[in-house]
């Protein structure tokens, strides 16, 4: 059994910038994550062209500023190298291969009763914490829809975490599903790289043209009154 103070769950951004935090206050913490990096989705799942879609002075986590010549928008590979410094810079070490199956919270004694497996030793622990932080994040599963003859579909079809660059896919039709930050760039790259790409969006959504876009710009318009 191990006794801990804040059990912090994931070594993504929000993970890294919460230990970060406690270091800055003296609280003692420990880190785990399932996967053996730091920021694994960064790092492995994310498509070659991504970019912080919001400027980067909103995009820096705690107590470190990107250097004075990053770029507005900062580039896969660049948040990447950030996201390493930032975890030398506070010395954090977390806990690789190392996934909770289960919490609960006992009321009596007031704190988390954790179990954690180490998966490259194939067993198990208790971890008794008085806080725990899920920083699992929103995207950690991939979910594909059960779609009606994918099952027999002869060519290849892929979640959105796998997609890479649209370099492979020259002269070839492709559908993406899907209009969020992904499917829309994603559709934009395949485009770009040559590919017969169409897109299938479940709800209306608002497309603002170069021409709205120069209106807005070069207009006066008070929305109060």
């Amino acid at each position: 059994m191990e006794n801990v103070v804040v059990l912090i769950i994931g070594a993504g951004p929000a993970g890294l910038a919460t230990a970060a935090c406690l270091t800055q206050f003296s609280i003692p913490y420990v880190i785990v994550e399932r996967e053996d990096c730091g920021a694994s989705l960064w790092r492995n799942r994310a498509y070659d062209r991504l970019k912080l879609h919001l400027a980067k002075e909103f995009c820096e986590l705690p107590y470190m500023s990107y250097p004075e010549d990053a770029p507005t928008y900062i580039p896969k590979a660049l948040f990447v190298k950030y996201l390493d410094k930032y975890m030398e810079r506070f010395e954090i070490q977390p806990k690789y291969l190392t996934s909770v199956e289960s919490s609960k919270y006992d009321n009596d004694n007031n704190c988390w009763s954790i179990v954690a497996r180490d998966m490259a030793e194939c067993t198990t622990k208790k971890i008794i914490a008085k806080f725990l932080v899920v920083a699992s994040g929103e995207n950690s599963a991939n979910n594909i829809p059960v779609i009606p003859g994918l099952d027999t579909f002869l060519g290849e079809a892929l979640h959105s975490s796998r997609y890479k660059s649209g370099k492979s896919f020259f002269g070839k039709s492709v559908l993406v599903i899907g209009s969020g930050n992904s499917g829309m760039e994603i559709a934009y790259d395949l485009a770009t790289h040559g590919a017969n790409t169409s897109i299938v969006i479940r709800s209306p959504i608002h497309v603002m043209t170069k021409e709205v876009i120069r209106f807005k710009e070069t207009s006066a318009i008070s929305w109060d009154t």
